[in-house]
């Protein structure tokens, strides 16, 4: 079912240009709809993902392409901008979307066992793999669980610095991510 904004299709694309992650130069507006994108994509490869339909559809003002499912096999790998004749940005848009999607609260069940992500932004001070996946992650690589445990010392014999945040700069990074409304987000996406 097509669903369009009002009569003017483009008042959709025009959204998408005017979100804050777009960029200046995106080039939706001058897709062509020849298909290049969709020929290289690893996401297409591998699923139903269509980046050039994504596209056509924002352009139709089809604002149903939030809920469509395929949006989230996009891999952000952007080879779909690296080829693309007229320098349209499939990722670019896709991300747009998945953040409308996220505003809308109806990715949650994408994004909700990334919460944990997020968690240890404020708890750590870094990015961190959820627990959750831990298992999983094991099961698919060998001897992952048994690399993660002895991270400290493989970073030690490396010369690297350890991965640990000073309290102090946890602190700071705490004071900014809720200052920004981050914490808040983390918590819609646990309910």
């Amino acid at each position: 079912m097509s669903v369009q904004i009002e009569n003017n299709p483009l008042k959709f694309a025009r959204k998408i240009l005017s979100d804050l992650r777009a960029s200046e130069d995106m080039g939706l507006l001058k897709c062509v709809q020849c298909g290049m994108c969709t020929s290289t994509c690893p996401g297409a490869k591998n699923s139903d993902y269509n980046p050039r339909g994504m596209v056509e559809k924002v352009l139709e003002g089809e604002e149903s392409i939030i809920s469509d499912e395929e949006i989230w096999n996009c891999f952000y790998c952007y080879t779909c901008h690296s080829v693309c004749p007229v320098g349209n940005n499939p990722c670019e848009i896709n991300q747009i979307l998945r953040g409308i999607a996220i505003d809308k609260g109806i990715a949650n069940d994408k994004v909700g066992s990334f919460a944990g992500y997020g968690d240890s932004f404020l708890t750590i001070g870094i990015g961190a793999m959820p627990k959750s996946f831990f298992m999983e992650l094991n099961e698919d690589i060998e001897g992952w669980l048994d690399f993660k445990s002895k991270l400290e010392e493989i970073r030690e014999e490396l010369g690297l610095g350890s991965i640990t945040i000073s309290n102090e700069s946890i602190e700071e990074i705490n004071t900014l991510l809720k200052k920004v409304g981050f914490n808040k987000r983390i918590e819609e996406l646990k309910k």
